[in-house]
């Protein structure tokens, strides 16, 4: 069943058995902040099992881009189009959100995100691949973020 996701009241509801529970919902709900501050959207996340195409879309660009598999077990996801960008959400147990920005036009911006929750390790999967910058966040503590660009079409 779909999720509002609250970034005034943040609820950990969904994402329960992640050990970092608390710092996942923080983030989760400093994106929710994100999209309803700039666009007005209201940011809505179903369980994995719910929306396997999202999962598919995400892990095919992760697997054909950079030949990468993340083994933690997704949570939930999201898929939505705000002015001109096709956008997906995963978000993990191990505390991991990856997102991938699609941008609809020809030569608009593409790339995949990935945010680490407060407290949780660098997945192995990511940690030798990429270098990780630091964010503060009200709602989420100190997010670890990293990207690439999306270099094929999908």
């Amino acid at each position: 069943m779909p999720y509002v996701v609250d970034f005034e009241n943040v609820s950990t509801s969904g994402l329960e058995s992640s050990p970092v529970a608390d710092a996942l919902a923080g983030l989760r709900a400093n994106e929710a902040r994100y999209y309803r501050n700039k666009y007005d959207h209201v940011f809505t996340v179903s369980p994995a099992g719910e929306a396997p195409e999202v999962l598919d879309r995400v892990n095919r660009i992760l697997s054909e881009e950079r030949d990468l598999v993340i083994s933690a077990r997704p949570l939930e996801v999201t898929s939505f189009e705000v002015d001109g960008f096709r956008m997906a959400y995963v978000f993990y147990e191990s505390g991991l959100s990856v997102n991938v920005m699609y941008g609809v036009e020809a030569g608009a911006k593409r790339a995949v995100g990935f945010k680490l929750s407060e407290g949780m390790e660098v997945p192995e999967e990511l940690a030798d691949r990429f270098k990780f910058a630091r964010q503060k966040s009200k709602l989420a503590g100190t997010i670890r973020g990293t990207f690439f660009v999306i270099k094929g079409e999908y």
